[in-house]
């Protein structure tokens, strides 16, 4: 075996049904915060209202102005709501944990992460934010959740488009991780797992599976690190794209694209996936989700394809399986616009 390094990240989780009613209030004292900034979307109110119940009295603040790629405006306002706060305590979905990691971005303020998709977000040390057009993303430490309670109830009532979406987001981070720049035999480990677990969690619409999964494949890309999905979703979200629906509607025509590139990787897909084709195992997957093939139905133009592929391409990793350059990459957005195979 090849030597390797392996970052374990030190997030605390918790998780099991009910967990957010019984033992939040416990994690907020764990954290010695007594001046409480809630981080949660409107839609979210009622629920929210509940949850925070029993440390009501340590609540300082609320900011509910979530939107979705963090703009610098959003991130802005919520960095101002935080005034004479000493933690965070974030409850939604990718979106929700985005808004409070700019916050501890510039104010080191620990984050106490409730997620209620599957968008993986809450186990990263990835942060990001938008602004005319463009994503820009970063790693840092200090972004990442200190605890994470995970709690199935949060996530069964997702509606079923919408969790869909999110488990084939979260599936995407597990198969990043096979082959970005700092992939490893335990993140390849993690990823595999994660996949299973998302399968079968999207085929039985089990939501402790797909939590588990999500948690797996958040884990998995935090440890392996950013690689080709990424880079080109980054650089659709700057365009505005639906995060989670752009991640799944990706995801097949990617792997389709880096797979002959990596037979190792292809084969524990297939493996994951219970079937003996990762491309078309995955595609299956994708098509009984109701995922749409190409990201024309999403809204995505023919003649934003350019400018997608080229401000891709210089920020793909120089060891992707398979090289983008001579027209590759191109190609490959074409056919992920068109919903045609490769």
């Amino acid at each position: 075996m090849e030597s390797f390094v392996y970052d374990a990240l030190p997030v605390r989780v918790v998780f099991g049904s009910g967990a957010a009613r019984t033992e939040l209030a416990g994690e907020v004292e764990r954290l010695g915060a007594s001046a409480v900034l809630v981080i949660a979307s409107d839609r979210d109110a009622e629920r929210v209202r509940a949850l925070t119940a029993p440390f009501a009295d340590r609540v300082a603040g609320t900011f509910s102005a979530v939107r979705e790629h963090v703009p610098v405006a959003t991130a802005e306002a919520a960095r101002a709501a935080a005034a004479g706060a000493d933690a965070v305590v974030c409850i939604g979905g990718g979106s929700t944990v985005g808004a409070a990691k700019a916050v501890a971005l510039t104010t080191r303020l620990p984050i106490l992460a409730v997620p209620t998709t599957y968008a993986g977000s809450e186990v990263t040390p990835v942060w990001g934010t938008s602004q005319d057009g463009v994503k820009t993303t970063g790693t840092d430490p200090v972004v990442l959740p200190r605890t994470v309670v995970y709690d199935p109830e949060l996530t069964a009532s997702l509606p079923l488009a919408l969790a869909r979406a999110s488990a084939l987001n979260a599936m995407a981070h597990c198969v990043e991780a096979f082959w970005a720049p700092r992939r490893n035999p335990v993140s390849s480990a993690v990823a595999e797992e994660g996949v299973r677990a998302l399968a079968d969690g999207l085929r039985d619409g089990d939501p402790a599976d797909l939590l588990l999964g999500a948690y797996l494949a958040g884990t998995a890309f935090a440890a392996a690190g950013s690689g080709l999905h990424h880079k080109l979703a980054h650089v659709l979200g700057g365009l505005g794209m639906p995060h989670a629906a752009t991640h799944a509607v990706l995801l097949p025509h990617v792997l389709a694209f880096n797979a002959p590139g990596s037979p190792d990787a292809a084969a524990r897909m297939a493996r994951a996936l219970r079937t003996d084709d990762a491309v078309a195992g995955l595609r299956s997957v994708a098509d009984a989700a109701g995922v749409p093939h190409g990201l024309r139905e999403l809204g995505l133009r023919e003649d934003q394809l350019d400018e997608v592929a080229g401000r891709t391409e210089p920020v793909v990793p120089a060891d992707n399986p398979v090289p983008v350059g001579g027209g590759a990459l191109r190609r490959l957005v074409q056919a992920a616009w068109s919903g045609e195979a490769l």
